[in-house]
C-alpha cells in the first residue's frame, strides 16, 4: 500500500511538471530529461509510469479533463436556471485556467499541431456549452428568438478566445473581462423578466466590481 501510494504521488508530480514545461517550452521543445528533473525524479522512475514523451502528454490532457468536468459539474450550489450555470461555470474556468498549470496546459496540447489528437478539452466545453444551452431553450429559459446552437457558438467562440488569449495575457482571465462578457451577451439570450434574477458576475464568483 505504501508503495502504491509512492507511486502514484511520484506520478502526480511527474504530470504536474510535465504540465508546467509543456506550458512553459511547449511540446515539441520540452524534454523528458526537464521533466524529470523539475519533478525531482530519475529518468528511470519517470519511464517507469510513462512509455514516451507522448505519454506524458497524453496524463496530463487526462488529468486536465478531469479538471473540466469539475469545473462543469453541478455542485452543491448550482443555479436551477441553465444559463446561470452556464455564467458561473465560465467564471470557474476562467479561475481554474488562470491557477491550475495541468488544465491550462491540457487546453494547450489539444491545440498544438505537432501532436496527434488526443483528448480534446475545446471539444468538451462546446459539447457541454451547447447541451446547456439546448436545454435552457427548453426550459423557456432563451428569448423566443434565440436558437441555441447559434448562442452556443457565441459563447464558447468568447470563453475559448479567453483560454488562448490568456495562455499570455492573464487578464483576459480575470473575473472582470468574464463580468464583461456577460453583461454584454446576456440581454440577447434571457427574457426580460428571467434575466432580472441573473448575475452577470456569477453567484459565489467573488467578482470584483468594475
Amino acid at each position: 500500500m505504501v508503495k502504491q501510494e509512492r507511486a502514484l504521488r511520484t506520478r502526480e508530480t511527474l504530470v504536474r511538471s510535465a504540465a508546467e514545461m509543456f506550458h512553459q517550452e511547449g511540446f515539441t521543445v520540452a524534454s523528458l530529461a526537464t521533466i524529470s528533473r523539475r519533478a525531482g525524479v530519475s529518468n528511470g522512475a519517470l519511464h517507469f509510469h510513462f512509455a514516451n514523451k507522448a505519454a506524458v502528454a497524453d496524463a496530463v490532457e487526462e488529468s486536465a479533463l478531469a479538471r473540466l468536468r469539475a469545473v462543469t459539474a453541478d455542485g452543491p450550489k448550482a443555479a436551477d436556471c441553465g444559463l446561470q450555470r452556464l455564467v458561473d461555470a465560465t467564471y470557474r474556468l476562467a479561475r481554474e485556467l488562470s491557477d491550475d498549470v495541468v488544465l491550462r496546459a491540457g487546453f494547450e496540447l489539444g491545440g498544438d499541431p505537432a501532436r496527434p489528437p488526443g483528448v480534446d478539452l475545446r471539444g468538451y466545453w462546446q459539447h457541454w456549452v451547447r447541451e446547456t444551452l439546448r436545454q435552457a431553450g427548453e426550459r423557456g429559459e432563451l428569448r423566443p428568438e434565440v436558437v441555441p446552437e447559434e448562442a452556443a457558438t457565441a459563447v464558447v467562440a468568447g470563453t475559448v478566445g479567453m483560454e488562448v488569449l490568456g495562455t499570455r495575457q492573464p487578464e483576459w482571465l480575470d473575473p472582470r473581462t468574464v463580468g464583461r462578457f456577460w453583461r454584454l451577451l446576456l440581454p440577447t439570450l434571457a427574457p426580460a423578466g428571467l434575466l432580472a434574477t441573473l448575475s452577470a458576475d456569477g453567484v459565489d464568483t467573488e467578482a470584483p466590481e468594475e
